[in-house]
Formats: C-alpha cells, structure tokens, sequence
C-alpha cells in the first residue's frame, strides 16, 4: 500500500510560501480567452459541467417556483459553493497545460479518487477540498436563512413570483428592503470572493492547508484591487446573463468560468515552490 505523505505543518517557511503577482486590469479577458480554448479542446465534459449545474438550477426553480422569498436566497446560496462545484474544471485546465488526457478520467478523479486513502482523517490536509466546501455550503445555507427572512418578514405584501420581488421590493418607493438585501448580500458575496478567488485551484494544485489557501486568496485580491474588482464583476454579469436566459446559458456560461478561474490562479499565484498535490 502506498504511504501517505506526511502533514503539513501550519507554519511554512516565507521561502515556500506562494508567491502573489500583479496582474493588468483587462487581464480577467485574457482568462477568458483561455477558458474558451479549454472548452473546446475539452469539448463536451466541460459543457456536462454546465448541464449539471442548470439541471440543479432548475430543481431549485421547480421546488421554490412560487416562494421566491426562497427561490432568491437558494439560487444566490447555490452560487456561493460555485467553486467547490467547479472543481473538476480546474483539473482539466490543469490537464491541458500539462499536455495529458482532459477527458471524463480526470473528472472521475479528481471527484472520486482524489481522497482514497483519507477516508477517516477530517483532518487531514488532504481533506481541505472538503473542509471548505462544507464551510460554503454552511454559508450558502446561513444566506438561503437570511434571505428568506428578510422577504418573509418585511416585504409589505406576501412575495411569490419574481414579478412580485420586482414590485413590492426592487421598485418599492417608500420601503428600504431592496437595498438591505443588497447590502447584506453584498457583505457576504466580498469576502467569499477573496476566500475563493485563486484557493480552490491552488488546494486542488498544491499541499497547502486550508487558511494558507484563503489567505492566499486574500492577498491576490488586494494586492489587485481594481483587476479584481473587474474579474467580479464580470462573473456577475456572465451569471446573470445565465440566470437571465431561463438557466440555459448556464451550459456555457459554467465551464467558462471555471477554466477562467484556473488561468486565473496561474497568473496571479506562483506556488513553484511548494510540493504538488498527489495525483492518482
């Protein structure tokens, strides 16, 4: 049997801790330039990614299709742990620099391999993939609560459609609902970015443990505020424009995304000199 390496300490040295670069402002283009490659030297196991995600779209909209007061908080939450859902994206970016197979074995993976010899070790760094999709589902979950209450308890009128949200909430005149939605949405939104910006593929890249990742993460982004801010926005945007063409740009708008963020992560970070993560 093949032994297991051993854990990582919490405390690395400076010289082996990732390096961050600065990057242009259009650079986010750049990323999704590549991703557009990536999807078509991928072909269809990065649009199934896509497909996934809108089938789990559109069970959420069949369960909450009159509770929007849910349907609002249960889509943006599922959007929170977008990244621990991309991750098998990532792999197969990280397959194609390589020059090896991006095809449905790497999917299988980086899913189902990825932790077989650490099964019962939760804390293991090994375990980190996990760890932090359970801390974004705890998040998403806390939003989905949050959200819903707002709706429920302040809209002036009970809340069913999204033409409902548009009147009584969004167009309100008198009311300050709206704007306490948006504002606490957006006190969650910044600093999940700055957590998941670049530690999703550098846990899935390199033996890191989970707060080195994130504060990884933390230090790309302010060590590049406006590209960043810039990279958001347009993930914003492409997801509404998925959201907004009743789920159906999702197919493509996901994997895009997804291999952005690995080319993402390559030109922001440069872990050389940390020990890869086992491959299987």
């Amino acid at each position: 049997m093949q032994a297991s390496p051993p854990p990582i300490s919490t405390h690395v040295p400076a010289s082996q801790r990732p390096g961050v670069r600065t990057i242009a402002l259009i650079q986010p283009m750049h990323w999704l330039v590549l991703a557009w490659r990536d999807m078509a030297r991928c072909g269809w196991i990065s649009f199934a990614h896509g497909l996934v995600l809108t089938l789990v779209g559109a069970a959420i909209l069949a369960v909450a299709h009159d509770r929007f007061w849910l349907l609002a908080g249960a889509l943006s939450g599922f959007l929170v742990v977008a990244p621990v859902l991309a991750t098998s994206l990532y792999a197969l970016s990280r397959a194609l620099e390589r020059g090896e197979k991006a095809d449905v074995g790497v999917v299988l993976k980086t899913w189902l391999n990825w932790q077989h010899n650490h099964f019962n070790k939760w804390g293991n760094d090994y375990w980190c993939l996990v760890q932090f999709g359970a801390l974004l589902a705890l998040a998403a979950t806390g939003w989905v609560l949050t959200s819903a209450a707002l709706i429920t308890l302040l809209a002036p009128v009970p809340i069913h459609t999204p033409i409902d949200f548009i009147r009584h909430v969004v167009l309100a005149q008198d009311g300050y609902l709206f704007e306490l939605w948006l504002a606490l949405g957006g006190v969650l939104a910044a600093p999940i970015f700055a957590s998941t910006a670049v530690a999703m593929p550098l846990l899935l890249d390199r033996r890191v443990t989970l707060l080195q990742a994130v504060l990884t993460s933390w230090q790309a982004v302010l060590a590049n505020p406006l590209p960043m801010a810039f990279w958001a926005a347009l993930i914003m945007g492409f997801t509404l424009l998925g959201l907004g063409s009743a789920l159906l740009g999702l197919i493509a708008v996901v994997p895009m995304l997804g291999h952005a963020s690995w080319h993402a992560y390559r030109d922001l970070i440069d872990a050389s000199a940390l020990p890869e993560q086992e491959s299987h």
